[in-house]
């Protein structure tokens, strides 16, 4: 299901607490009563939001797989139109460059960082089979336990890998998705129908999923973990047909089924609150990023230079000592000749200063902070062929821990032989968290749960 951004008015969150930090609040394991009551208070909003906008739902659940296939056709077929037109010579449709991707990898982060944890309240009722399509869900997005294929381990990876990993300034649009996924799990006993709702609609094949995968694949960002949903997502066995399937094993046989859509329908419009993926993708400004970038840098580096280079008269403290200056700095660089605009990035001396591990400025700059300045001083040079596509890297392999590195997992299992069978399986769940699935502890936990709760 495609997401859209929502008015402004929408994004606040009620009492005036701040949407990022019930998002925070909710990843401690587990979340305290007054936590899960601002989360109720959250989510009845949002739901309120949902109800007013449009829904392609069918009316009678019976139509519900002719509709998934059908919206999983135009989306391929799209899909292949545009394949089409970028074999006709079309750039890219959504990404100017590498900085404009790893933007996106970024503004997406605070929900892919939670990815499943809509589905997480389910496990306490693993024995009801009418559940077991979204039992099975969560526990595939966890990756059966498996680091390499948990999806949280491989976003975190991800991030860090291209310095992506602080998420300081991204403003509280960005958080609304993955709240409601941490809300939708820890509520599910109150919001069982809107949990399915959503689960449908989050698990449709979007576009925009094919196309970022495909680009992001083209720039050298490694596309796994995006790759991963459009194989898992698909519509005749996958996520997809299981949400339809998870739908269809819940409907009432007594009591008001009408009521029951009705609330599945909110659930499912809540996939279009928050900054989606094409409106992150939309918002990014290179030069308004750049000196963002900037700005955070200069508050931490604004005394730490020597006075022996002067820069427009100024020393390069005093550029850094005053909030504001930093569009100024960057002209006085290119006036002095540092920073040479629309070349190959190696030709301007500021660059040089950072690049390389022999630069004056080696670790300054992360990866995507250098990335940024890359692609501003490169500018129109980027549209030469090559010039933006670095070699794509090979993830690394992740290795079985051993000696120390071992030891939570070792005390894990110390801690699960004293218990007895119904509190070893509620200490799983607990490890299964949105919060501790990622770790060593809730991957061993996970693999355990799914071993013996096939």
């Amino acid at each position: 299901m495609s997401t859209a951004s929502s008015p402004c008015s929408q994004l606040s969150a009620v009492d005036c607490h701040p949407i990022r930090d019930t998002y925070q609040a909710l990843l401690h394991s587990p979340p305290d009563a007054v936590t899960l009551r601002r989360a109720e208070d959250f989510l009845e909003t949002q739901l309120t939001h949902a109800e007013r906008l449009d829904c392609d739902l069918p009316d009678e659940p019976y139509r519900l797989l002719e509709w998934m296939r059908a919206g999983a056709k135009r989306t391929t077929e799209a899909y292949a139109e545009y394949l089409r037109e970028r074999k006709g010579g079309e750039p890219r449709r959504y990404f100017t460059g590498r900085a404009h991707s790893l933007y996106f990898v970024r503004a997406v982060a605070p929900t892919k960082l939670v990815d499943g944890a809509w589905l997480y309240g389910v496990l306490p009722h693993w024995h009801e089979l009418h559940l077991k399509p979204l039992m099975q869900t969560y526990i595939e997005e966890l990756g059966s336990g498996v680091a390499a294929q948990n999806h949280v381990v491989l976003y975190r990876r991800l991030l860090a890998e291209h310095g992506c990993d602080d998420l300081s300034g991204l403003s509280d649009a960005h958080y609304v998705q993955g709240t409601q996924q941490l809300a939708l799990g820890y509520l599910a006993e109150r919001y069982l129908p809107e949990l399915i709702g959503y689960n449908l609609g989050y698990e449709q094949l979007p576009l925009h999923l094919l196309i970022s995968t495909y680009e992001l694949g083209e720039l050298g960002i490694d596309p796994y973990y995006f790759q991963l949903h459009v194989t898992i997502d698909n519509a005749a066995s996958g996520h997809a047909q299981r949400a339809v399937q998870a739908l269809l094993d819940n409907l009432p046989v007594v009591g008001d089924r009408k009521q029951f859509m009705q609330r599945v329908g909110r659930g499912y419009r809540l996939n279009d609150l928050g900054l989606g993926s094409t409106a992150a993708i939309d918002e990014f400004d290179l030069q308004r990023e750049l000196l963002s970038m900037f700005e955070r840098k200069r508050q931490v580096a604004g005394r730490v230079h020597s006075d022996h280079c002067r820069i427009d008269g100024r020393t390069v403290n005093q550029w850094l000592g005053v909030p504001g200056r930093m569009l100024d700095f960057l002209s006085a660089l290119q006036a002095k000749g540092w920073i040479r605009r629309n070349r190959d990035p190696r030709d301007s001396h500021f660059w040089q200063l950072i690049d390389g591990e022999r630069a004056a400025m080696f670790g300054v700059f992360n990866p995507y902070e250098r990335q940024l300045l890359h692609d501003w001083i490169a500018g129109e040079w980027l549209a030469e062929e090559g010039a933006n596509i670095p070699p794509r890297t090979q993830p690394a392999v992740l290795q079985t821990a051993v000696g120390d590195f071992a030891s939570e997992t070792r005390a894990l299992l110390a801690q699960l032989e004293d218990l007895p069978c119904d509190a070893r399986t509620q200490r799983l769940i607990e490890l299964m968290s949105p919060s501790l699935h990622h770790t060593p502890a809730g991957l061993l936990a996970t693999r355990l749960f799914a071993a013996s709760h096939r």
